[in-house]
């Protein structure tokens, strides 16, 4: 094949032909070309050599060029496709390094062998941008439903065609035990597009919970319309599931619209889940009462919230436990999955049971501890005394409001308090002494006698090591282990330390130490606030 015999539109009508048929760009197949024919001439000119060609977009000629860079003379390396300053000379006025010289050369004959190439590399070249567009296209539909053909199942999972491409279903993303046969119709979620060298890779769903969001999108117009949002939703396949919603119109019932007429709405997308039972819950900012709505049909008597802990402790009616747990835990399960919270529910038997204990431990403690009788102690956990240091510095009027006492009594408890908590300071300073903790600990404000007791028994024992801590292992924390939250306990833990006191004391200890700069540390809080702000202006 010759290309200055050839008829040279040949080359633009091929282009535009496999473009059509591939739907891709024309000059995506015309790029390919280019990069054949330089390589067939490459072969014919010397490999060493830069020869590249341009196809001309309107009347298919091919222009062949050879293209030499001036460098240094110490960086000539490659005598065909390099030249120094000196050599550019005889071609151009004051070259650069950095310029180029670009020559035209006689076009190749295209032997059977060169032939076959170029058509290999246009071919895959074509491949490339087929995948490229494949991908582009189903990366903008990630997070959409769509709708396919069964091709074929393997191995428990199915093979869907998507159109311009092959979904994969996996057994794990089918709702129950969905079986499907070729040429089913099914719908999907696309939960991920992830690009791989045989093509684009798309995972489809039918259990996520943006699954059911997206098709209540389809049937709820309000949804797609933005007066209403999905705030949260939570499935057991094929079971049940939760979805809280709002209204931004004060004149639409969100519950009711998600509903529809006699059910219409939502037994269309019960229809689609294989009968999947829908709680549609109203949300609530109010983390309580968006728990009570998420508990359905169950009623709550007393929400505790432990908002550090992100954990929530609520008391039900005894004969209404099993239906807040539900069926194997599912709606309590469901719940904590809406509301992004552990949950723990006990009855109200349970509850009075653990309060009943508390309040006993507390009247023991002022008993032991001011010398009272067991009488006078239920009096001042009554009033909400809960330890000695409540009663040592609270102020006298506290006191006073308690039957019986005076001001006289109320000096004479308060002397007692300080006088025990003095003698537990020292009993904990000489502990810790014993235990090797050294003055810069002691010296260290915010720190009592006690946690330096605990930091000592477990070989923190001076400033450096208190400063090498981190935040949850002072205060505790939570982590999540085979997907259970599990306990961490801290070593000032017992003292009511929370995160943000354990962080500002380890930051304070490492100025103090030298090792932060208190100025560099201002500038990127500063800055992390400008993004923080950025960010909710944006949103």
């Amino acid at each position: 094949m010759a290309i200055t015999s050839a008829n040279q539109l040949e080359l633009l009508q091929t282009a535009e032909a496999v473009a059509r048929e591939k739907m891709i760009d024309p000059s995506l197949v015309v790029e390919a070309m280019e990069e054949s024919l330089a390589r067939a001439a490459k072969s014919r000119y010397g490999a060493e050599m830069d020869i590249r060609v341009a196809i001309d977009r309107k009347t298919g000629r091919a222009t062949f060029t050879r293209v030499r860079t001036v460098v240094e003379d110490e960086d000539l390396e490659n005598y065909q496709s390099e030249l120094t300053v000196e050599q550019a000379r005889q071609y151009m006025e004051n070259p650069q390094v950095g310029d180029t010289l670009v020559e035209e050369v006689p076009p190749v004959e295209l032997g059977r062998i060169a032939a076959q190439s170029a058509k290999q590399v246009i071919l895959q070249k074509v491949r490339e941008a087929e995948r490229d567009r494949q991908y582009e296209e189903f990366q903008d539909r990630k997070g959409t439903i769509i709708n396919g053909v069964v091709k074929r199942e393997e191995y428990g999972n199915v093979i869907v065609d998507v159109g311009r491409g092959e979904g994969i279903l996996r057994r794990n993303e089918k709702i129950g035990r969905e079986s499907y046969r070729p040429n089913d119709r099914v719908r999907c979620f696309i939960k991920d597009v992830r690009r791989e060298t045989r093509g684009p890779q798309i995972f489809l769903s039918r259990t996520a919970p943006e699954f059911m969001a997206e098709l209540f999108k389809m049937e709820v117009p309000e949804i797609y319309d933005g007066i209403i949002e999905i705030k949260a939703v939570a499935r057991d396949p094929g079971s049940r599931a939760k979805i809280a919603v709002v209204s931004y119109d004060n004149s639409i019932d969100p519950v009711g619209a998600c509903v529809g007429m006699r059910g219409s709405r939502v037994q269309a997308v019960v229809n689609e889940l294989q009968g999947e039972k829908i709680d549609i819950i109203p949300w609530n900012e109010d983390v309580p009462t968006f728990l009570v709505n998420a508990l359905q049909p169950a009623e709550v008597s007393k929400v505790v919230l432990d908002e550090e802990a992100e954990r929530i402790e609520v008391v039900v009616p005894d004969e209404q436990l099993s239906l807040a747990i539900g069926r194997r835990g599912q709606n309590v399960r469901l719940a904590s999955q809406l509301t992004g919270l552990d949950i723990d529910i006990m009855t109200e038997s349970d509850e009075s049971a653990r309060r009943q204990k508390e309040f006993e431990e507390r009247t023991q403690l002022f008993v032991n501890t001011l010398d009272v009788d067991e009488f006078f102690a239920q009096l001042l956990v009554a009033e909400g005394f809960t330890n000695l240091e409540e009663v040592a510095y609270v102020e006298l009027d506290e006191l006073l409001v308690i039957d019986g006492v005076d001001e006289d009594t109320a000096q004479e408890l308060q002397a007692r308090a300080r006088d025990f908590l003095e003698a537990q300071a020292k009993a904990a300073i000489e502990k810790a002494r014993e235990l090797g903790a050294e003055d810069s600990l002691f010296d260290f404000e915010g720190l009592t006698p006690q946690m330096i007791q605990a930091l000592a028994e477990d070989g923190v024992k001076t400033l450096e090591d208190f400063a090498t801590c981190a935040d949850w292992e002072l205060a505790g924390g939570w982590t999540t282990e085979n997907g259970e939250r599990v306990k961490d306990d801290g070593l000032l833990e017992p003292f009511d330390m929370s995160l943000e006191e354990a962080q500002s004391m380890i930051m304070t200890a490492r100025i103090a130490l030298g090792w932060v700069d208190p100025a560099e540390l201002a500038a990127e809080e500063d800055a992390a606030a400008g993004e923080e702000n950025a960010e909710e202006a944006e949103a």
